[in-house]
């Protein structure tokens, strides 16, 4: 038993670092499964890779708490009129924006979801779509170079824009080793959003999609568990959420001096690792 919490622990680490560092948490999760195997039945894995997702979306919940959470103690300002003396109008239409946003992967994964994972959950589509991104953070921060975003805020951010970003969240709904929050992110930064702001939103993002996912995939396994996948599942959560938080904080400190082209170079190197080792060692 010892072991195999041990092995949890692990699995949450690596996604709690993983989930926020454009680097692919799904992609790092099926590259370690090759090398560190759970205990557990089959059913039971495809679980618990989807629902510790939720120890690191709770470490967003609660740093970003004050930027999300919309309702608050009557605002007696005179601009504040009827419900939004309780409600914050900016953040309900954030809220709005992430709906919008979410709807391609939220629609389409859920649909094809099987489908997905039976055609490219695997360590080549792994690592084709580790390089293929990693070069494109490279090649957009190279044209960006020196150019001031156009836009700064989430507020600044069309329904528009939102839309064509969801799609850009779609692609890592379809190719694991794409990165969600790489692929949001990469999207946000080609339509002029500033490196902050398109990685706030990424954040904000995953909220509803990993809740979503996580429900989806509890609902479908049952919540019949044995005491050694009761323990795997609060393990793996528990470091998921604090290992997330100082990924968070590291990553937005990071981004303040530096570009993403170092994770362009990560992908791209640990993408060309994995094609060497299953095609010429394995």
């Amino acid at each position: 038993m010892l072991l195999e919490l041990l092995k949890a622990f692990l699995f949450g680490v690596v996604e709690g670092i993983t989930e926020w560092l454009p680097i692919s948490s799904t992609g790092h999760m099926i590259l370690l499964d090759q090398f560190v195997q759970l205990g557990v039945s089959k059913d039971f894995y495809s679980m618990f890779e989807v629902v510790i997702q939720l120890g690191a979306i709770l470490a967003v919940v609660v740093i970003y708490w004050h930027k999300i959470w919309p309702f608050h103690q009557a605002d007696k300002s005179a601009h504040a009129q009827g419900i939004w003396r309780y409600v914050d109008k900016d953040i309900m239409i954030m809220w709005l924006k992430i709906f919008i946003a979410c709807l391609p992967a939220g629609i389409i994964g859920i649909a094809f979801n099987d489908t997905f994972e039976r055609l490219f959950y695997n360590p080549t589509c792994v690592a084709i779509a580790l390089i293929v991104f990693g070069i494109a953070f490279i090649l957009i921060e190279d044209i960006h170079k020196n150019k001031q975003p156009k836009i700064t805020s989430i507020a600044e951010l069309s329904y528009y824009t939102v839309v064509l970003i969801g799609f850009f969240q779609l692609i890592a709904a379809v190719f694991p080793g794409t990165s969600r929050s790489g692929a949001t992110i990469v999207g946000a930064l080609i339509f002029g959003v500033s490196r902050t702001v398109a990685t706030e939103f990424t954040f904000f993002l995953a909220i509803p999609v990993m809740f979503g996912a996580a429900l989806f995939k509890l609902v479908k396994f049952g919540f019949s568990f044995t005491p050694l996948e009761i323990w795997i599942l609060v393990v793996g959560l528990v470091t998921a959420f604090i290992t997330s938080i100082i990924a968070i904080k590291f990553l937005m400190q990071y981004i303040k001096k530096h570009t993403f082209k170092a994770f362009g170079w990560y992908r791209i190197i640990l993408g060309l690792l994995v094609i060497a080792y299953f095609w010429f060692v394995k």
